[in-house]
């Protein structure tokens, strides 16, 4: 019954939004196109997973520091955001071993596309020569690997941007850097890691639904997700 629950609310969501961008008169920019799926493992050829069969979770600020939000306790609102992607491939060579986005990145970003809109969630898109250890990560990748974010690049997003939540396609440790989890926690900001799909993405215009999973909804660190992206 709860997971019938949880599927009836997820779907009014979703048509509520859809309904509002048919309304008369809608502006042209706030109509949306097409849905993309951005779960591992949720595809046509996985019909029927469910977010707890899937490789995609989300990295609550309750994580990262006991007493801050769970998953269940994120507001809502701070769920469904505007989603903007940036591409990792720029910043390959720059950094050996282990590329970042830095701030020098962000701002090319903005110079091409604009500011990055204030309470959107990050998505973090790598060239597709890394996509098999991506999709299928030793257990020493999975613990060594950084966050693919310099915490000065960070900080700037979650304070001058007040970027919510970030997006990844891979595992992610923040236990290397304790000084940005602690403040991605008291910030609310969360991570969402094992992402797929960004390549049908544009660099802007998407609108991300971020939705914690009924079974694991409680847990206070990591817990399952389905994510959303709504398309222009």
């Amino acid at each position: 019954m709860r997971i019938r629950s949880f599927i009836t609310a997820y779907a009014l969501v979703l048509a509520i939004l859809l309904f509002a961008d048919r309304r008369p008169g809608s502006a042209q920019q706030d109509h949306y196109s097409h849905v993309v799926d951005l779960t591992e493992g949720r595809d046509a050829t996985t019909p029927h997973a469910t977010a707890v069969d899937s490789k995609t979770h989300i990295i609550a600020p309750g994580a990262l520091i006991p007493g801050t939000w769970s998953a269940g306790q994120i507001p809502p609102e701070r769920l469904v955001a505007p989603l903007v992607v940036v591409d990792l491939d720029a910043t390959i060579g720059k950094f050996e071993g282990s590329p970042q986005i830095s701030l020098d990145d962000i701002s090319a970003w903005e110079s091409r596309h604009g500011m990055i809109p204030q309470g959107a969630v990050v998505a973090i898109r790598r060239n597709s020569a890394r996509k098999s250890d991506i999709n299928d990560p030793s257990p020493a990748d999975v613990s060594t690997t950084p966050f693919p974010v310099t915490r000065e690049a960070a900080m700037f997003l979650i304070e001058a941007r007040c970027t919510i939540g970030f997006a990844v396609e891979t595992p992610v440790n923040l236990s290397s850097d304790r000084t940005l989890a602690r403040q991605l926690a008291l910030h609310g900001s969360y991570v969402v890691a094992g992402t797929a799909r960004f390549t049908s993405l544009p660099a802007t215009g998407s609108l991300v639904i971020v939705a914690p999973a009924k079974e694991t909804i409680k847990k206070p660190g990591q817990a399952a997700v389905r994510v959303l992206a709504m398309v222009r």
